[in-house]
């Protein structure tokens, strides 16, 4: 399979430019230069076979040569509001929700967020690790990262058809089984799921009065990090969409 790389596609010109950082794989880690064939994404959905035409300080120019089939996309746009995790545990949230098709991924600032998160100041590296995974799960949709919101401000402005809340089997909430959702898949869904301290009395209050769906996924406690990929697979499942 030929190496991929997201980069700024013009069909019309024929041509594809990879910005700095992609180039710098191409050309130091992979050492690959004019002539070597590659494949390029624009990370919308589109991928191309191209070849390399030239490597500079600035990036690298490459000749498409033809489209490619890409990857199908779930059918139900999955967004993960997830409140941020400490240190690299969020690293290996992006990833694997990267991985799992996600369309965006919600970082939110909670009551119990340990993690060094403030509003509006979510970290570019999430945004390049998203980049990194599709590029090695060969997807051509890399997933929105969002800037890091207040959960307040993202339940209210949430408006996917199916809104669902992970909650421990502790909480302040009896949480309903994932079989109680609907079976047939909707047009976008939330997962909300919360920080290592779990969510307060109040957030679950305030999510289920805005329509989230309090959900449980069985009787033991999964890690923060963990719950994320175990929830997009049992709703995918669920939804015919794996």
């Amino acid at each position: 399979m030929l190496p991929r790389f997201l980069a700024a596609i013009d069909s019309v010109s024929g041509t594809a430019h990879l910005a700095d950082d992609e180039a710098r794989h191409l050309s130091q880690v992979l050492r690959l230069g004019a002539g070597d064939e590659v494949a390029v994404f624009d990370g919308a959905g589109r991928e191309f076979r191209a070849r390399i035409e030239r490597v500079t300080r600035d990036g690298a120019q490459v000749r498409l040569i033809e489209e490619q089939a890409a990857a199908p996309e779930p059918r139900v746009r999955l967004t993960l509001a997830q409140a941020a995790l400490k240190g690299e545990k969020m690293d290996d949230v992006v990833r694997d929700a990267t991985m799992m098709g996600v369309a965006s991924i919600e970082p939110l600032v909670t009551e119990h967020t340990a993690a060094h998160l403030k509003e509006g100041r979510a970290p570019e590296r999430w945004r390049r690790i998203a980049v990194a995974s599709a590029k090695q799960c060969r997807r051509a949709v890399v997933p929105k990262v969002g800037d890091g919101l207040a959960f307040a401000a993202w339940i209210a402005q949430d408006r996917s058809a199916v809104r669902v809340m992970l909650v421990e089997p502790s909480a302040s909430v009896e949480g309903r089984p994932a079989s109680a959702l609907p079976g047939d898949p909707p047009a976008s869904a939330t997962i909300l799921i919360g920080p290592e301290g779990g969510w307060s009395a109040g957030e679950i209050d305030a999510a289920v009065g805005a329509g989230y769906v309090p959900i449980t996924l069985g009787r033991r406690t999964l890690r923060a990090d963990a719950m994320p990929i175990v929830a997009l697979g049992v709703l995918q499942y669920l939804w015919g969409d794996l």
